[in-house]
């Protein structure tokens, strides 16, 4: 039977090392047709969508957000200043390096952990379950989708197997 840390810490990693494979085929595309990289980091898929960036902070915001929560401890702080390719795959290895130093015990009982956060200015509260399966996967796959569907509009080659990565 899977525990929380099987099917949350697991999953969250393949999804951000995805982002980081889909990013990283961002930047090569632009270089190999001459186009600025802030093209592709500020590009949005629609005027009131968040642009490339910002779409890579939440959704290692969201992953670190719930590796941390999870296991009872902090989460860790990130100052949301990147602007270039380099800095967005940083801040996605800095947070596969931080959901790789939770261990499995530390999620023993999350799954009805009380979880309470801020979302703008209300505040939400989970069981610790609900949190992961209906707030931040959907939410952390969201963001990854978009990343990848900018990346695609903009004439990256992407396919499936870019967004599932490796079996």
């Amino acid at each position: 039977m899977a525990n929380m840390y099987d099917i949350s810490i697991p999953p969250l990693i393949l999804a951000l090392n995805n982002l980081l494979h889909i990013l990283k085929k961002g930047r090569r595309s632009a270089d190999a047709r001459n186009i600025e990289h802030s093209v592709l980091l500020n590009a949005r898929l629609a005027p009131d969508m968040y642009p490339l960036i910002r779409q890579v902070q939440i959704a290692t915001d969201m992953s670190k957000g719930a590796g941390a929560r999870l296991a009872g401890i902090d989460v860790p702080k990130h100052d949301d200043n990147e602007a270039t390719f380099d800095e967005l795959e940083q801040r996605l290895n800095k947070t596969i390096s931080f959901l790789n130093s939770i261990e499995a015990e530390q999620l023993e009982g999350a799954e009805t952990r009380h979880i309470e956060l801020m979302v703008r200015d209300s505040k939400r509260e989970f069981v610790g379950l609900d949190y992961l399966l209906r707030w931040v996967q959907p939410n952390v796959y969201f963001h990854v989708t978009t990343t990848y569907s900018i990346l695609r509009h903009n004439g990256v080659e992407l396919g499936k197997r870019d967004f599932l990565g490796p079996k």
